[in-house]
């Protein structure tokens, strides 16, 4: 079947919704719907996957056990907080615009100052510690294993020579946040913590002495701090929850983000750049659209008008690599998927970018992400254990009714 045959026009797919085309767009602006360009390309038209998908939820009852498993997926807020807002021109950490913070020269260690909400005390003001416990040295140190794998294996060993981890004071707690985000920034490249900004040890372990590369990574980094309850930090919020203590809550992040519909997005959107690259960008996105396969790297459920994060990125990568024959094939994917599908670039494409334009590797890619959203995790396990509550939700059962099993 064609893409063309798959989707529904806005007529259609409020008629199977039973919705008028005010709540239609609403539904897409919320994220419960895509919209794609139709068939003359000044219409939009929706995925009859999805509206079928939306429309059986509609179907399957009313009323709040429905509500409540409804929001586990982009729905309804089923937590507060006042870490992050996401808005179109911008996520906005504590009311400040991330867009603008990066734009005025911030640093990762700024955007976690804002985000743990640390007012005039600094934890990063505390020495950092420049090596390894024994236990955990052999671990730090193996740059052949994965960087998330590497992480998650030591963090545990850390916390057991961590002397705040189960410290209710917000000075304390913030100084092991601290000393947690050094460390794993760390891990992630194999390499000893550094007392510098992180974005610094990041770049100098894959583009030594590339000031406009540091600068594009600090920049990521900001970008990618926090971006409200995504699917990290929700696992890292609920660890939290319990009481365990911050290094656990980190593990927990990283465990979700290793999963392939998290943080693969980088290494899809890595492969499809590759995959345009090789020959004729355009022809490459035509031939997967008309397939019906996704474009991994565009499009953003949050973002229906853009990824705000990915434009600032874009800006700054044509910036420093103006003129280089790896930003004109970019360029030329970026504007072939928007043709061929009316999709943007979001923050996973542009990790993936960077590191095409710079000749890295994909992982490196995925480790900007980690190292920058840790920041968050550790903003929402803070809040979480402050207000002192388990998230433990209910399940609706839906499955053989007692007395009933064969």
């Amino acid at each position: 079947m064609s893409a063309d045959a798959d989707l529904l026009t806005a007529r259609q797919a409020c008629a199977l919704l039973g919705i008028s085309r005010a709540t239609l767009y609403a539904y897409v602006s919320r994220g419960l719907l895509r919209s794609r360009p139709g068939a003359d390309h000044r219409s939009r038209g929706y995925l009859r996957q999805e509206v079928e998908r939306l429309a059986q939820r509609q179907r399957s009852g009313r009323g709040a056990a429905r509500g409540a498993a409804q929001s586990l997926d982009r729905g309804l807020p089923v937590l507060e907080t006042r870490i992050s807002l996401i808005r179109p021109d911008s996520p906005y950490y504590r009311g400040r615009s991330a867009v603008a913070a990066v734009r005025a020269g911030a640093t990762l260690e700024d955007a976690a100052r804002l985000l743990w909400d640390c007012g005039a005390d600094d934890p990063f003001a505390d020495p950092a510690e420049t090596g390894w416990p024994p236990r955990v040295a052999a671990l730090a140190n193996d740059a052949a294993l994965p960087p998330l794998e590497r992480a998650m294996a030591a963090l545990p060993l850390l916390a057991l020579d961590a002397p705040r981890s189960f410290s209710a004071a917000p000075r304390a707690r913030h100084r092991t946040a601290a000393a947690l985000l050094r460390q794993t920034a760390a891990l992630l490249v194999a390499a000893a913590p550094a007392p510098g900004p992180v974005h610094r040890q990041l770049a100098a372990a894959w583009r030594p002495g590339d000031a406009a590369f540091a600068d594009l990574v600090r920049a990521a980094l900001v970008l990618c701090a926090d971006h409200e309850l995504n699917v990290s930090a929700f696992a890292a919020r609920v660890v939290a929850s319990t009481g365990a203590h911050l290094h656990a809550t980190a593990c927990a992040g990283l465990a979700a983000l290793s999963g392939p519909r998290h943080g693969g997005a980088t290494a899809r959107a890595y492969a499809l750049i590759a995959q345009a690259r090789e020959g004729d960008a355009r022809a490459a996105i035509a031939e997967r659209w008309r397939r019906g396969d996704d474009l991994p790297g565009f499009g953003h459920a949050l973002y229906p008008d853009g990824d705000p994060r990915a434009a600032e990125l874009l800006a700054r990568l044509r910036a420093a690599c103006d003129g280089a024959p790896a930003l004109a094939e970019l360029d030329a994917i970026v504007a072939a998927a928007e043709e061929v599908s009316g999709e943007r670039p979001n923050i996973d494409f542009m990790l993936a970018a960077i590191c095409h334009a710079h000749a890295l590797p994909a992982p490196p890619a995925l480790v900007l992400f980690a190292a920058g959203r840790l920041t968050g995790w550790l903003a929402h396990a803070l809040e979480q254990q402050a207000l002192g509550r388990l998230i433990r939700p209910r399940a609706r059962y839906t499955g053989i009714a007692p007395g009933q099993a064969p």
